[in-house]
C-alpha cells in the first residue's frame, strides 16, 4: 500500500513546490548539483569503472557461460534484431538524436585527456562522445539489468530493486528498507520520464518548425503530448509483442536510413577518415578517461557546478544513467530471457556500443564538417538550442537534407513513445508487484505520466521542466549506493549459486503447473 500511494503523494510535492517557488527550488538544486560535483566526482567515477569491471567479470567467467535467464532449458522470447532493437530503443535513442550532433559540437576545442588526434582538434570531441554514451554508460545499465533479471527469472522474485536488494540486509530492516528502495526507484521513473517526456515534446516541436513553418510554443506542445501518449498507450495496451517490437524495430530501420543517407549523401571521405581517427583515439584513451577525475580541482571548494568540466559532462551523464537506470534496466531484464550472462552482456554492452559509436562517428563527422563549411552556424544553432543542431546540419546537406529533417523528427517521436513505453512496463511491475499487471493499468500509468508533463510545461515552461530533470539527475547519487548494494548482492548470489540453487532454478521455471513455487522458496 506504501509503495503505491508514497510516490504519488511525493512527486505532487515536488512540482507543487517547483511551481511555486520555481527560482527558490532551482538554487537549492543548484547548490546540490554543485556539491555532488565537488565532493563525489571520484564516485562516479569508481562506480562506472566498477561496472564496468563486472561485466567484464561475467563475459570471461565461467559462471558467465553457465548461467541461463529463466533456468537451463530457458528458449530467447525476441529474435536478435527485435531484441537489440527494443533495448536500444528504450536506453539511448531519443538522447542520441540530438547529443550526436551537440556534444562533438560543444566539445571540439574543449576536450581534456584526449591528446592523440594532434591537430584534429575537432575529433577531440567525438572522442569524449563515444565514451559518454558508449561502452561505459551501457555498462552501467548492464549490471542493474543483471541483478533485477537473475533475482526475477532464477530465483523466482518479482521484477523490483527491493526483491533484488533486501536479502542481503538484516532481516530486521528488510521491510522498510525495501519500500525506501522502491519508492526511489518509482519516483526516478516517473520524473525521468515526465520530464524527459516535456522536452521530447519541445524537440520534436522543434523538428516540426523546421520544414513546416509551425510556431513552436505551449499550444503545439500539448498537442504533441497528447499524441505522444495516445501512441504510447495503444502500444502499452497492445503489450511488447506487438507495439512495444514493432515501434521499436521501426526506430531501428530509420536509424539506419539516417545515417546510411548522411554517410553517402555528406562528406563521405570525410566521414571516413574521421571516424577511423577518432576511433583509434577511443581506444587509446578509454583508460584515461575512465580514472579521470579531474584531481587539481579539489584544492579549492568549488564555488559552482558550472567551474567545472566534470559537472558539465561526466559528472552529469553518469548521474543521468543512474538516475534512468530503474526503467531502462527493469525493462532489458524483462525481455532477456532464455539468454545465458555472457550473451546478455555482450548483448547489453558491446553490440549497443558498436551501434552508439557508428552514430556518433558519421553525424558528428558531418556536423563538424558543415560546421566549418558554414561558419559555425551548427554551432551556433547548438548554442541557442541544443535540439536545433541536429536540423541544421540535416539542412546544409545536399538533395536528401529536407527529407531526412522528416525522418529524424518521427524518430523523435518514436524514440520517445518506445522508451515511455518500455518505462511504463517497468514501472507498471514496481508498482503493481507481486501481481501482474493489466493493459488498462499500464495505459493509466501512461496518461498519469503525460499529466505530470502537461502540468510542468503549460505551468512552468521549459525552465521548470530543467528544474525537475536536473533534480532527478542528482537524486542519482543516493541512488547509486542502492545500487551498489545490489550488484554486491547478486555477486554474492551468483558466487553462492550451487546444486540446491540450479536445483530452484529449474523448479521455479517448470512449466509444470503441480510444482508451487512456494514449496520451494525458502
Amino acid at each position: 500500500m506504501l509503495i503505491q500511494f508514497l510516490p504519488p503523494l511525493a512527486i505532487i510535492s515536488l512540482v507543487v513546490s517547483v511551481l511555486v517557488n520555481p527560482d527558490g527550488v532551482a538554487s537549492v538544486i543548484s547548490t546540490l548539483r554543485t556539491f555532488v560535483t565537488g565532493q563525489f566526482t571520484w564516485l562516479f567515477v569508481l562506480y562506472s569503472l566498477f561496472a564496468v569491471a563486472v561485466c567484464a567479470w561475467l563475459i570471461f567467467s565461467k559462471i558467465g557461460s553457465r548461467v541461463r535467464l529463466g533456468g537451463p532449458n530457458a528458449k530467447p522470447e525476441y529474435s536478435n534484431f527485435a531484441w537489440y532493437s527494443m533495448l536500444f530503443a528504450c536506453g539511448q535513442g531519443i538522447g542520441l538524436i540530438f547529443w550526436s550532433v551537440a556534444e562533438p559540437i560543444m566539445l571540439r576545442e574543449e576536450s581534456p585527456v584526449v591528446q592523440t588526434l594532434g591537430t584534429n582538434l575537432a575529433g577531440n570531441g567525438l572522442v569524449w562522445s563515444y565514451f559518454h554514451w558508449g561502452f561505459t554508460a551501457w555498462a552501467m545499465y548492464c549490471v542493474v539489468a543483471v541483478c533485477l533479471a537473475y533475482s526475477h527469472h532464477n530465483l523466482g522474485k518479482t521484477l523490483t530493486f527491493r526483491e533484488a536488494t533486501v536479502d542481503m540486509l538484516p532481516e530486521w530492516s528488510r521491510g522498510g528498507a525495501g519500500v525506501v528502495i522502491e519508492l526511489l526507484a518509482i519516483m526516478a521513473t516517473i520524473l525521468g520520464l515526465s520530464t524527459s517526456f516535456g522536452f521530447a515534446a519541445m524537440q520534436f516541436s522543434s523538428g516540426l518548425t523546421s520544414f513546416t513553418g509551425l510556431t513552436s510554443g505551449p499550444a503545439l506542445w500539448l498537442v504533441v503530448i497528447a499524441g505522444f501518449g495516445s501512441v504510447a498507450a495503444i502500444s502499452a495496451f497492445c503489450g511488447i509483442n506487438k507495439g512495444m517490437r514493432i515501434l521499436s524495430e521501426t526506430n531501428s530501420v530509420l536509424s539506419i536510413v539516417l545515417v546510411v543517407a548522411v554517410f553517402v549523401f555528406g562528406p563521405t571521405l570525410f566521414i571516413v577518415s574521421n571516424v577511423t581517427e577518432s576511433f583509434g583515439a577511443y581506444a587509446a584513451n578509454f583508460v584515461a578517461m575512465s580514472f579521470w577525475t579531474d584531481a587539481p580541482s579539489t584544492t579549492t571548494t568549488l564555488a559552482s557546478w558550472k567551474d567545472s568540466w566534470n559537472g558539465w559532462w561526466t559528472v552529469f551523464i553518469w548521474c543521468w544513467v543512474i538516475a534512468f537506470s530503474p526503467f531502462v534496466a527493469g525493462f532489458i531484464a524483462r525481455i532477456s530471457r532464455g539468454r545465458t550472462l555472457r550473451e546478455f552482456v555482450i548483448g547489453v554492452t558491446i553490440i549497443p556500443s558498436l551501434i552508439v559509436m557508428l552514430w556518433i562517428g558519421v553525424i558528428g563527422s558531418a556536423a563538424i564538417y558543415y560546421d566549418d563549411l558554414g561558419g559555425r552556424a551548427v554551432s551556433a544553432a547548438v548554442s541557442s538550442d541544443v535540439s536545433s543542431g541536429l536540423f541544421v546540419m540535416l539542412d546544409a546537406m545536399p538533395i536528401v537534407g529536407s527529407l531526412l529533417m522528416v525522418v529524424a523528427t518521427i524518430l523523435v517521436a518514436t524514440y520517445y513513445v518506445t522508451s515511455l513505453d518500455a518505462g511504463t512496463y517497468a514501472l507498471a511491475d514496481f508498482v503493481s508487484a507481486p501481481k501482474q499487471s493489466g493493459p488498462w493499468f499500464r495505459v493509466i500509468l501512461v496518461f498519469s505520466i503525460a499529466s505530470v508533463t502537461t502540468v510542468l510545461l503549460t505551468l512552468g515552461g521549459s525552465a521548470v521542466v530543467d528544474t525537475v530533470q536536473t533534480g532527478t539527475i542528482i537524486g542519482g547519487a543516493p541512488f547509486s549506493i542502492v545500487i551498489l548494494l545490489m550488484i554486491v548482492n547478486t555477486i554474492r548470489r551468483l558466487l553462492k549459486r550451487d546444486s540446491v540453487i540450479r536445483e530452484l532454478e529449474k523448479i521455479i521455471n517448470n512449466p509444470d503447473p503441480s510444482v508451487k513455487l512456494k514449496d520451494v522458496q525458502s
